[in-house]
């Protein structure tokens, strides 16, 4: 069977590295996988071009990629078409039906689109709901990557919650890191008192502001906070990182490709977001055994960490108690064995057979 990942690019977020995870399952199970891009770029595009074919849109804008998916359509056959990201979860079923061929056609969005383009007017609201209503209803399948995020995709469309079901995120288990790698990061650490890291795109909603004015009332000149991934925000948080007098304590790693030896090294994970779709990176960090802190935020921490059982929930922006979280986990005992059985229940291969299973197609 033949399955097409169509995407928006393949750059560094959480929902491409899931994109590729699952595509590396369906390959696994036997399948043909291609993806479909509207622009061929990205942190991970090597990757997706060792393993699989690589379809370029060259489309800069969503309404380009319509008319250069349906021609994809009749010429590559799929038999089904995952489509990850609105708009082009209400773009692929519509090109499925002007393409004549008929393959499946599941969506899957990964982050509360309410929430996201909150900010973006009454005429983009407008579109939003509309093209919801339209595209979800023509798809064959509906899914969102956490259970708040599937509620929310039925408030915009209007569908019935019923016919939109949640999927958590496929997560690869990061293959243990060599020596050469745990030094790497020993160095880049740099200390010998506790670690606290962070792993996300530095962008406003993830909050990594809220995360430094904790972390300073962490007790502890040795303790270390080291913050990967990149983004606007990075300008602004060293800026805030000299008004705290942090100095070196603060560690900026950029974007780690195989964060592995990080998560390895590190004695504490935090998450700090305003609000995420699934959050991807408490499940790597589980992963390795590490406690984790995480902000109460929609739709995804607390349904990964089982309402607490799995680790901290604070209340989103709230300083002092992701303060006191995070003082509290560094000393507190760890079952690790518990953590990491907890990440595997989010294994590639599970997820895979479910969005399969949505089309009638294990």
């Amino acid at each position: 069977m033949k399955i097409c990942i169509l995407l928006p690019d393949l750059r560094g977020g959480g929902a491409e590295r899931v994109s590729l995870d699952l595509g590396h399952a369906f390959a696994a199970m036997g399948h043909e996988v291609d993806f479909a891009l509207m622009q061929r770029s990205g942190d991970f595009l090597a990757e997706a071009e060792a393993a699989f074919s690589v379809a370029d849109f060259a489309a800069p804008r969503a309404r380009q990629v319509l008319f250069k998916l349906t021609a994809y359509l009749r010429e590559s056959r799929p038999d089904v078409v995952v489509a990850a990201m609105w708009p082009l979860t209400v773009i692929a079923p519509l090109a499925q039906r002007l393409s004549g061929h008929r393959c499946r056609v599941i969506i899957s969005e990964h982050g509360m689109l309410s929430a996201q383009y909150e900010g973006w007017g009454w005429a983009h609201r407008l579109i939003l709901r509309g093209s919801s209503w339209l595209g979800y209803r023509l798809a064959d399948a509906r899914m969102g990557v956490s259970a708040g995020v599937a509620k929310d995709m039925a408030r915009l469309s209007g569908m019935a919650p019923s016919r939109i079901v949640a999927i958590y995120n496929p997560l690869r288990r990061l293959a243990p890191p060599g020596d050469v790698h745990m030094a790497a990061a020993n160095a880049l650490w740099n200390s010998h008192g506790p670690r606290i890291l962070t792993v996300g795109s530095l962008k406003t909603v993830k909050n990594h502001a809220l995360l430094l004015r904790a972390f300073a009332r962490v007790p502890g000149a040795q303790a270390r906070l080291m913050i990967v991934g990149q983004g606007p925000e990075e300008g602004r948080l060293r800026a805030l990182v000299a008004d705290l007098g942090l100095g070196e304590r603060v560690i900026f790693a950029g974007f780690q490709a195989d964060p592995a030896a990080v998560y390895a090294t590190a004695d504490l994970f935090v998450l700090s977001s305003d609000r995420e779709g699934f959050g991807n990176v408490l499940v790597e960090a589980l992963s390795f055994g590490l406690p984790v802190v995480s902000t109460d935020c929609p739709a995804g921490p607390a349904e990964i960490l089982g309402n607490g059982r799995w680790g901290y929930l604070v209340p989103v922006r709230d300083e002092q108690a992701l303060a006191q979280a995070m003082t509290a986990a560094l000393s507190a005992p760890v079952d690790r064995d518990a953590l990491k059985a907890r990440a595997a229940e989010f294994a590639p291969d599970i997820a895979a057979r479910k969005y399969l299973d949505l089309v009638g197609l294990t």
